[in-house]
Parts: structure tokens; sequence; C-alpha cells
């Protein structure tokens, strides 16, 4: 069947293996695949990236970075068929999604990151049967694929110790930024300031329901924390405590993953603020914690999602709660996948581009 191969640093259409469906598992054709922003960084940087999961402690399989590896994390797909004993809950044919992890051969392999078994950006892949949820009706193929990047807004947002008084403040309305919005927004947090240099991701972040979009290079975000009852100093805050008036709390999402991009954030937040950081910074950055220790700045970091938090987002999606109808931006079969990585470079090009190997 045909892939599209991460080989020596290039993207290469090729054949690999037919697979055959295990003990627990179901083969399904990949329907979509959304291209994530860790998928562009992986391209040129694996090797590095696996090493920071090493040294953060995860389990790989003796994944090398070096080898083949067909990416794709973000997918809708469909049952083709299924392994030896399988209860067949959901019979072939069925639209499903999964958290983009599987057993195979008695290990856990990160599909989109093996070397093993290949992610979305093939024909077809294996899934743990046990892990698949099935597609709601009404909901498209194109929506369903971004489950997984909108669970990981949602597991932010999770994270975040929201209150009903809360402003929150999301930096960065890239795909994770934009789950950010979606999630808070779901859950009905506001008001919520969006902010980003691109003029399509502020739209995006508005359509999503962000109460204020601001482009920096206009305003400083910042300035629009007292106007929303969240003066910037401790003492402030204190005074305005004591005269009766409630202090809304301040949250703010770092979604850009840049160097300084933290610090920066550090320096402009309210005292007492909490800083989500949501966006994957790759390099080594610097702090100064002293100003955090002042300030007495809470720093949360979070990654992934939890099982309960996908099939929250799933829902969400098929209802409409998180309308995602404009965000698929372009699709394209494998053959257009490397010239599909370099168009996402540019901000104003696209929001979200899926990869249809049936194209």
């Amino acid at each position: 069947m045909k892939a599209v191969i991460r080989r020596e640093k290039r993207l290469v259409c090729d054949e690999i293996a037919e697979l055959q469906p295990g003990e627990g598992q179901v083969l399904v054709k990949t329907l979509a695949c959304g291209i994530c922003g860790s998928d562009l960084h992986a391209l040129h940087h694996m090797e590095h990236m696996i090493d920071l999961s090493r040294r953060a402690g995860a389990a790989d399989n003796g994944f090398d970075p070096a080898a083949d590896t067909v990416f794709g994390h973000e997918f809708c797909a469909e049952i083709l068929d299924h392994g030896p004993g399988s209860p067949k809950t959901l019979k072939a044919g069925a639209r499903v999604v999964s958290m983009p992890v599987t057993m195979h051969n008695g290990a856990m392999e990160a599909l989109g990151f093996s070397n093993r078994l290949p992610g979305g950006f093939a024909e077809r892949m294996l899934l743990t049967e046990a892990m698949v949820l099935e597609v709601p009706n009404g909901l498209s193929t194109d929506h369903a694929a971004l489950t997984e990047p909108f669970a990981v807004g949602a597991h932010a947002v999770a994270k975040a110790r929201m209150e009903p008084r809360s402003v929150a403040l999301v930096v960065g309305c890239g795909p994770v930024g934009l789950a950010v919005v979606g999630a808070l927004k779901a859950q009905g947090h506001g008001p919520v300031i969006a902010a980003d240099f691109s003029p399509r991701r502020r739209a995006a972040a508005e359509r999503l329901g962000a109460d204020i979009v601001i482009d920096p290079a206009v305003e400083n975000p910042h300035d629009r924390w007292e106007a929303l009852g969240v003066p910037k100093s401790r003492a402030a805050q204190g005074m305005m405590a004591m005269m009766g008036n409630p202090v809304a709390r301040p949250v703010v999402f770092e979604c850009v993953g840049s160097p300084g991009v933290l610090q920066s954030l550090i320096e402009a937040a309210p005292a007492g603020a909490q800083i989500v950081v949501a966006g994957v910074c790759m390099e080594t950055d610097r702090i100064e914690p002293s100003i955090a220790i002042t300030k007495e700045i809470e720093l949360t970091f979070v990654f992934g999602y939890t099982p309960e938090e996908f099939a929250l987002t799933l829902r969400q999606l098929s209802e409409g709660i998180i309308d995602v109808s404009h965000l698929v931006t372009g699709k394209v079969g494998l053959e257009g996948v490397a010239g599909a990585f370099t168009a996402l470079g540019d901000p104003e090009a696209h929001v979200k581009i899926l990869v249809q190997p049936g194209l």
C-alpha cells in the first residue's frame, strides 16, 4: 500500500508492507489525517525531539529516529477488518477516531512516531479495537479528524484553574491556540482574549468565540487586563479587594512555543496569574525566576490529553458546541503532502491541511 515516509529528512511517497490485524486490533482505511505542527518540526528535527522525550522519561520502545517513519496522528478512519477473536462491536464500514496509540506485539506504539506501524499518512492503519470511538452520525469526516488536536486544547483548559470570574488570554492562535479558544468557550468561560500577528488566525479565533481579538503589532494585549477587572500589581489587587470588589483571576495560555515568549509573559502578566504552557518550545530557553517569584506567577506545563478529554472533544464537535467548519483550508492526497508541509510555513496560507489518501 502507499504511504508518505519520512526518509533521510525528506518526505517520499512509496509502497510499504500491507497490514494484518492481530488480536484486539482493527484494520482501518485512513479517510482524513491532519498535518500537525509536531510533524513539521519532526521532519527536520526528529532526533532532537526523541532525545528530549527520552530525557523526560518517556518510553519509546526503541524508536529509531533515523529509520523510516510514517507520520500522521490526527485521523478519522473506516473499519475494514477485525483481528482474531474480535467482538466486532463496530462493524466494517464504521467511521472511527482514536487516540494515536495502539498495542503491537505486546508493546505500545505511538502512531505517527513509530518504525513498526504507519500513522495516518498511509492508506491503511492498525488500531486497538478497544480504543476506537465511532464518529457520530452527522459529523463529517473532516471535522472528526480534528478531534485529536482539539483534545489538546481541552486538556490545557482542564489544567487551568479557571474560575467563574477568570479572564483568559490566549497568546498564539495557531492550531494549539485555536483549540484552547474552542475549549474555553465550550466550557462557558469568558472573557477570552486571543492575540496573534496573523490576520487569518485572528479571524479563526474570532469564529471560535474569542471575545476580544488583538493584533500585538497594533496593541499590547496586556493593556486590556485592568479594563477587565484585573489590576496588574499585587498592591492594586489588594486595594481592590479591600474595597469589596473581587479581582478576576488572570490565566494566560502560552501557545507559541518559541524561545523568549515565556519570559515575556512572566514580565507582562498580572501578579498572581497562572501561565499555562501549551506551546512546545524545542529549544533551550531562559527565564528569570525572581520576577515570577515576586509576582507569585504560577507556571503549569501541559501535554496531550486523557481518554475522557478525547471523548468529550468528539462529542462537542458532533454537537456543534465547538464549530470547526471554517478551519480546514486545504486537502491533499499522498503525493501532495510534501508540498503541504511547505505551504504550512506561511500562517496566512492555511489554518489546517488534511491528508486524504484517497484523493
